[in-house]
């Protein structure tokens, strides 16, 4: 009885469920209806409204698409044939201005080569205005490795260029800013003449890799004064110097290159020697020998002697001694092998005296030198080992003269550590300077004969020293 009354009472209420349920759906159906009819009048009116000169706006953007939907107005019709009209013959033979812009995207100008473009066909070429007299460098392809040359035992032709120092940057430059990247500069530097024009004096270089200033500067000035022919200068400085410029009659005017950051005991220190070297070779061809320098460097003789004993001499003066122990060979690194073998690993000092030829090898090195940038840092002092090592592996096949192995600047290491003694103002006296000149007590061989003359410098003097250097060196170094 009471299953029964159950499903009695389950059947009723599906009856009234049911008649509730049909006028919902029919509602919803009729509200889908009504928006669907809302939307296709909607578009039809703004299809309808839309002006000739919107149909035309979007057939300009819309292109053939807009075509399918919108009919074209009879003005639409007007302007498309009116744009589809060949242009006039005047209007097509006109050339184009010369202040037409041109877009981004023609204009690609290669790193490594400043040759203007080709002229149009059948148009004369431009005419090239006359070189100013400057520096001559050069824009060419990678040169060869070091030592190595072509069929006829010489480097391959280059393409040269004229261009002009500026130094208008206000850094006293003798260069523009456009010498920043290192890469082209030895490029250009690889390609100047590798020796001294015929007919002309040759001249020392001298090179001053400086921290700022040169507090010996009024010294230098008494060496150079009169001698103008002689010498060229050359300052690599930190970039963030901005000291006040000499006087123009100064030997330092305007003498300093685009300079990048140096750090001691790091690959930097070459990068800056590569630097001026690059420089001295192409400013004035007539640089023979290339001298490095430090702001704590004295001169011990007048420019007469030390240009005659430079640019006369069958020898470059560069330290090159294989050392055994933890400061020498120890400082190799097995990754540099098989470019650079342990036997060939070499050690010297830093200050160098070079001629034309063995500089151009040293900025022209595209093979041992990104392996000491890569490979020889933190304790293994780039400065004492690029140079001595290079010119042990090329000078079979370098045309530079043969290397003395010793150096031209005095230094005190007696006392040990990784830096030499230094000298105050006291210590610089009559008996010490004449001590210096006379071989510091040993002799060496310039051109086959042994002789006392054996340094030409000496370093590291402190600035307070400047004032007995200037007392003295008209009465001892004969100069000033």
């Amino acid at each position: 009885m009471t299953t029964t009354k159950n499903l009695k009472q389950h059947q009723q209420q599906q009856q009234h469920v049911l008649p509730m349920a049909a006028p919902l759906r029919t509602k919803l159906l009729l509200c889908a209806a009504l928006g669907f009819t809302l939307g296709v009048v909607a578009t039809a009116f703004l299809m309808t409204s839309s002006s000739s000169a919107a149909s035309a706006a979007l057939r300009g953007r819309g292109g053939a698409l807009a075509g399918l939907f919108l009919p074209p107005s009879p003005a639409t019709r007007n302007a498309v044939q009116q744009d589809r009209r060949p242009p006039p013959a005047a209007a097509r033979s006109q050339p184009k201005q010369a202040g037409a812009v041109v877009p981004p995207a023609m204009i690609r100008r290669s790193r490594t080569s400043d040759a203007p473009p080709l002229p149009a066909a059948g148009m004369p070429p431009p005419p090239v205005p006359p070189a100013p007299a400057g520096i001559t460098s050069a824009t060419a392809p990678p040169p060869p490795p070091p030592g190595i040359r072509g069929e006829n035992g010489q480097a391959p032709p280059r393409l040269t260029t004229t261009t002009t120092a500026s130094g208008g940057n206000g850094s006293g430059s003798i260069f523009g800013d456009d010498d920043d990247d290192d890469e082209e500069l030895m490029a250009r530097a690889a390609a100047a003449p590798r020796e001294v024009p015929a007919g002309t004096v040759p001249r020392v270089a001298f090179l001053f890799l400086t921290r700022w200033d040169l507090p010996m500067a009024p010294l230098w000035e008494k060496f150079f004064e009169g001698h103008r022919g002689l010498y060229n200068v050359y300052v690599h400085s930190d970039p963030a110097f901005n000291g006040s410029e000499p006087p123009e009659t100064s030997a330092f005017y305007r003498r300093r290159i685009p300079s990048k950051e140096v750090k001691w005991g790091e690959v930097s220190m070459v990068e800056a020697e590569r630097r001026l070297l690059a420089h001295a070779l192409l400013d004035d061809h007539s640089n023979a020998r290339f001298v490095l320098l430090s702001e704590s460097h004295v001169p011990l003789f007048d420019l007469p002697t030390v240009h005659s004993y430079l640019v006369n001499s069958t020898k470059v003066y560069l330290e090159s001694y294989d050392q055994p122990g933890a400061t020498g060979r120890g400082r190799y690194s097995r990754r540099m092998s098989p470019v650079v073998s342990p036997w060939q690993w070499r050690k010297g000092s830093q200050w160098f005296d070079l001629d034309r030829p063995l500089a151009a090898d040293v900025v022209a090195d595209r093979v041992y030198f990104p392996l000491f940038r890569r490979f020889c840092r933190r304790s293994c002092y780039a400065d004492e080992h690029y140079l001595p090592t290079l010119l042990n592996i090329i000078r079979r096949t370098s045309s530079s003269a043969a290397g003395a192995n010793r150096s031209l600047t005095w230094v005190d290491w007696s006392h040990g550590g990784p830096h030499p003694a230094r000298f105050t103002r006291m210590e610089v006296t009559v008996d010490f300077l004449r001590w210096l000149r006379g071989g510091a007590g040993s002799t060496c061989t310039y051109n086959g004969r042994t002789t006392t003359l054996c340094f030409l410098f000496a370093r590291k003097f402190l600035p307070n020293s400047l004032t007995r250097f200037l007392r003295f060196a008209p009465k001892v170094m004969g100069f000033g």
